[in-house]
């Protein structure tokens, strides 16, 4: 029975021990040498040592400093002591503890140390500067933001916490820039308004006649198939196109009619570097009397220009599309190699950007508008693939992927 009794002692004598170790003299020892062989151990060690760093956080910014020179060199001392590569206490954790855990154990323990240098983060210089008051005043906004965001280490001292200075300066949100989309979509907007064509938007949320029927595809029409996209029910659907628009604005003004539809669109295209199931096209339409196949030519020459550069030449290919008649695809000098030859045209000088076309009699009889007095044209052109133009970029899918290194450079 004592020598049972005396094996029960031994281990409460050596955590005691460990307790009263300080936090330096810890993070030079492996866990073997600590006694440290269970995850719960783990979990209670690493607490200590968090519990250290809020401690001395919350004493520095208590303490307060006279002079800004006083500020930056306790800063620097306690971000060194906790951040530094060579000796600091997180380098010490990773070497000693991580590093040379056992393998059962390795897991806890990196667990435990991916939190404590997200945790250690609150030490670094920016934040410490931000937070640490001058003249002594003690611990003011920034520590009470901390301290809220914070548990209270067991002992901590409660006076720290006190009513906040209102006359330091309050944090600066970062502020954030146009999306390059957007930005490519207004520049495209202001060359058409300042051609004095006005602007025209409907919902995404489309019926099946204003997205297929009303713009001569019918059901048993092949070109469907290649427009379907997710239904919500068997009469609407997310419209497939901008194009429905232009429908609507013709019920609603008639004509002579001038206008763009920028918006989103969706498609049931296999997401990969240039296809999206979610994009923005902007489309245009001009309907008037004696309104020809020049007019269009006149205009997007003068729009590529404007957009791309005094030096872009353009091309017009036949093409078909249901809604116009004749059809075509207009294509611009490569802007990348000048029209020479490169792998971004294929060595073909040319670069396909957008479809347009004459208006088919059909839709603007759909748009309550009489063939017989009056003609029309229309273009259709994809926002994002003229922004990937614009600003060299190679893969369409970055544009939703809201990564803020890529963001931060429009």
């Amino acid at each position: 029975m004592s020598g049972s009794g005396a094996g029960r002692r031994v281990p409460l004598k050596c955590a005691r021990t460990r307790s009263r170790m300080p936090i330096d003299e810890k993070t030079s020892k492996t866990l073997k040498d600590l006694g440290i062989k269970t995850p719960e151990a783990i979990g209670d060690l690493f607490a200590e040592v968090v519990a250290a760093l809020d401690d001395e956080r919350r004493a520095l910014l208590a303490r307060g400093a006279g002079n800004e020179s006083e500020r930056g060199r306790r800063v620097k001392e306690l971000r060194d002591r906790w951040l530094a590569r060579k000796g600091g206490l997180v380098a010490l954790i990773d070497e000693h503890w991580l590093k040379k855990a056992a393998k059962d154990l390795k897991p806890a323990v990196g667990r435990a140390f991916n939190e404590l240098r997200q945790r250690a983060k609150c030490v670094d210089t920016e934040g410490l500067l931000r937070d640490f008051p001058l003249q002594g005043a003690g611990a003011k906004q920034g520590d009470l933001a901390f301290a809220a965001a914070t548990p209270a280490a067991p002992g901590a001292d409660a006076s720290v916490k006190t009513r906040p200075d209102l006359t330091l300066p309050g944090f600066r949100r970062t502020l954030g820039s146009v999306h390059p989309v957007t930005q490519v979509m207004r520049e495209i907007e202001d060359i058409f308004l300042g051609l004095g064509f006005a602007i025209e938007s409907g919902p995404e949320i489309e019926s099946v006649y204003y997205n297929f029927d009303a713009l001569n595809i019918p059901e048993s029409h092949p070109a469907r198939d290649d427009w379907d996209t997710i239904y919500v029910n068997p009469e609407t659907l997310l419209r497939t196109h901008t194009s429905p628009v232009q429908i609507r604005a013709m019920e609603k003004h008639g004509a002579p009619l001038y206008i763009i539809c920028p918006g989103k669109a969706y498609r049931h295209d296999n997401p990969d570097s240039t296809h999206a199931t979610m994009f923005h096209q902007v489309e245009g339409l001009a309907v008037d009397t004696d309104i020809t196949f020049a007019d269009l030519k006149g205009t997007l020459d003068y729009f590529a220009r404007k957009f791309f550069g005094d030096k872009i030449k353009t091309n017009f290919s036949p093409s078909f599309f249901p809604f116009t008649e004749p059809s075509g695809e207009l294509a611009i000098s490569c802007v990348f190699c000048g029209g020479k030859g490169c792998r971004v045209c294929k060595e073909s000088g040319w670069v396909e950007v957008m479809g347009c076309g004459m208006v088919h009699p059909e839709v603007l009889r759909h748009g309550g508008i009489d063939p017989e007095r009056y003609s029309g044209w229309a273009f259709g052109l994809g926002v994002e693939r003229f922004a990937m133009m614009k600003y060299d970029i190679n893969d369409i899918q970055l544009f939703q992927q809201s990564d803020i290194r890529f963001l931060e450079q429009f």
